[in-house]
């Protein structure tokens, strides 16, 4: 193991600069050559590679995004376009890929791996639905960034006495709109693993409103069949039972746009040393990960093969706190 590269893909999250500067300044520790790739897999295929030394790294821990920059592939989803990427991994002498990224991204990493290819995947997702990881690199910041404006929409809503939908990212997965939901006090979750009949979201409110509260807030994940926009018109036709006048507020991709916090900073600098070290140890067609507190390696093919599951008893309990 000579000279790396290294990629973000998929959705950006706060913390992978400081994975890729991780990554850069651990690979060149050991003698090796550090190239980033541009824009991701299509940058892959494109051959859009720059290299990185120890100064093109420094600052960037800070700031959200992605200094690579990101975007998907329709073509590196088939069988030739995976070819081209192989071909210019070869043209510059790469000996071993680090993949930043999610589950889309990860399936790619799996691709290649299974194409014989040295890869190692960081699990780095706002979403934190990827198998392999119990956190992943940018929920924690996302999180926070839709908990500071539930608690601000909180504030507009008590002096009003109404009620706001808000919407939160995780595309088919619930842990965002969950824990934000119980961290910031909310009446009512709605996420895509439980089937919601918003009727019985209209009752809750409803009750809370007759209980004397002067606000309510329904968190709703963007992939419930019930998303925001979908409950809000279901809403208007029971206007009066619900008593709180309504709001939507979509955070929509505010949520990945914040400076990562302390935690994704460390745990991106954790994962991005980790991948190099599993690189060096000839260890790969792996993601690494954070698991019980250690960061793990779990082979592309589990993680690929199988759906990380929702702790649905946290539901439960904020029916309880909501009261």
């Amino acid at each position: 193991m000579r000279r790396i590269a290294v990629l973000t893909s998929g959705g950006d999250a706060p913390g992978m600069n400081a994975a890729i500067r991780a990554v850069t300044r651990t690979a060149l520790a050991k003698g090796w050559e550090v190239y980033g790739v541009r824009q991701g897999y299509a940058g892959l295929i494109a051959g859009n590679f720059v290299p990185l030394g120890a100064r093109d790294v420094s600052s960037i821990m800070q700031h959200g995004g992605t200094i690579l920059g990101t975007a998907r592939s329709s073509e590196f989803k088939t069988e030739a376009g995976r070819s081209k990427a192989l071909h210019a991994l070869g043209s510059f002498g790469i000996d071993g890929l680090v993949v930043i990224g999610g589950n889309g991204s990860q399936t790619g990493a799996y691709h290649l791996s299974q194409m014989g290819f040295p890869v190692v995947g960081v699990a780095s997702t706002i979403d934190n639905d990827l198998y392999g990881s119990d956190i992943t690199i940018g929920v924690d910041t996302a999180l926070n960034i839709a908990l500071e404006s539930i608690d601000r929409l909180k504030v507009t809503a008590t002096s009003l006495e109404r009620a706001f939908l808000v919407e939160v990212m995780g595309r088919d997965c619930g842990y965002l709109a969950l824990m934000a939901g119980i961290a910031g006090g909310a009446e009512a979750i709605v996420i895509p693993e439980v089937e919601t009949n918003p009727d019985e979201v209209v009752r809750l409110l409803s009750e809370a409103y007759r209980r004397g509260k002067s606000h309510a807030i329904v968190v709703v994940a963007e992939g419930a069949k019930y998303n925001a926009e979908a409950l809000a018109a279901h809403f208007r036709e029971h206007q009066g039972e619900i008593g709180f006048e309504l709001r939507v507020t979509i955070l929509g991709h505010v949520q990945r746009g914040g400076n990562p916090g302390a935690f994704d900073r460390l745990l991106a600098t954790w994962l991005g040393a980790e991948a190099v070290e599993a690189l060096a140890r000839g260890e790969h067609g792996v993601l690494v990960g954070q698991i019980k507190g250690e960061v793990r390696t779990t082979p592309l093919a589990e993680v690929v093969a199988n759906k990380k599951p929702l702790d649905l008893s946290l539901l439960k309990l904020n029916d309880v706190l909501a009261r």
